[in-house]
């Protein structure tokens, strides 16, 4: 894995991460120790950076990563956390000052450190980015010490053009992927003029682009790719980035013919994303040991040519691209 500095915070990066919503919760069954088991994984392979937020599993997921850590010791990973969804509801005008920190000061009590080393909005409404008075409410934050730094977590491209115009914003969070391209073409240049870090979520595309589910395959009723594939609960783009499963399925199958012998197709899909010099780091997550081994190994896979890049883009604008490109 190579290492990338992060934005203007004075962190050094693994451009691999560890996603930790899975060990959090609506993702079906994962125990705690097969969670505990995933990250010493990821931790074991000299991965640096730990996303998570206060919604995943209600705090579930940062207690395990600050047991882990703690059993641990020596150098500590950066570790980044979300707020704003615990709001209900969630509105614009819950982005106050006094409710971000009531958040942040529960998430200090849940990583048990003095002061958060990245804080992001949890995909706020729109409405926010517009509101200079949250990002002056954070840059106080910052002040007193609660957060080292503050970025914020997007739906939309045009979120993230938005949000980059406030100076104390240091990161993005997007989602990018094979599915989900449009993020590679006006923010990335915006994003590398401003030296603003981006972390590139549901690398995997909610799993499709491990290559490994079928039209057969069942979810729990826990499993957001079961109870969110309209949108029910959350943003539709956070399931299958936002793509028909059916269609997802069939430019897998076009994706899986460009996979080079030996490698697999989640992996290439993760190598895809490192291909981007913007990206600061990718997170996909895992449910277990194994997985996270997988997703560090990802990358050492050598480059991908301008053929197969090309290719990857023919099938994005060819099947994904009307579904997704103008939405997100």
């Amino acid at each position: 894995m190579k290492q990338h500095s992060f934005g203007h915070l004075p962190h050094t990066v693994t451009n691999i991460g560890f996603g930790a919503w899975q060990i959090g919760g609506a993702w079906g069954d994962v125990s705690e120790a097969d969670g505990r088991d995933a990250l010493n994984a990821a931790l074991d392979a000299g991965i640096t950076f730990i996303d998570t937020a206060d919604v995943y599993g209600d705090g579930r997921s940062e207690k395990i990563i600050a047991d882990v850590l703690a059993s641990r010791g020596g150098e500590r990973p950066m570790v980044a956390t979300k707020a704003g969804r615990r709001l209900n509801p969630h509105v614009a005008d819950g982005y106050t000052k006094a409710n971000l920190e009531g958040f942040i000061d529960r998430s200090l009590k849940n990583l048990r450190v003095d002061s958060l080393d990245l804080v992001q909005l949890h995909c706020p409404p729109t409405e926010v980015f517009y509101r200079p008075e949250v990002f002056d409410g954070l840059n106080e934050l910052q002040k007193v010490g609660k957060i080292k730094g503050y970025g914020v977590s997007v739906q939309k491209v045009e979120e993230a053009l938005k949000a980059i115009e406030y100076p104390g914003v240091v990161s993005i969070q997007i989602i990018y992927n094979i599915f989900r391209q449009r993020p590679g073409h006006l923010f990335f240049q915006e994003a590398l003029r401003k030296n603003i870090a981006i972390i590139a979520r549901v690398p995997l595309a909610s799993g499709l682009l491990s290559g490994k589910i079928t039209r057969e395959t069942k979810f729990a009723s826990d499993d957001h790719r079961n109870f969110n594939r309209q949108g029910e609960a959350f943003d539709v783009g956070e399931t299958f980035a936002g793509v028909p499963f059916d269609i997802g399925l069939q430019a897998v199958e076009e994706v899986r013919k460009l996979v080079p012998s030996g490698a697999t197709m989640a992996a290439f899909a993760l190598r895809w994303i490192l291909m981007s010099e913007a990206v600061t780091v990718a997170i996909p997550g895992a449910r277990n040991a194994e997985q996270a081994r997988a997703n560090a190994e990802a990358a050492s896979l050598a480059p991908l040519s301008r053929e197969v890049m090309e290719a990857t883009r023919e099938i994005y604008e060819r099947l994904v691209a009307p579904y997704v490109h103008q939405r997100w």
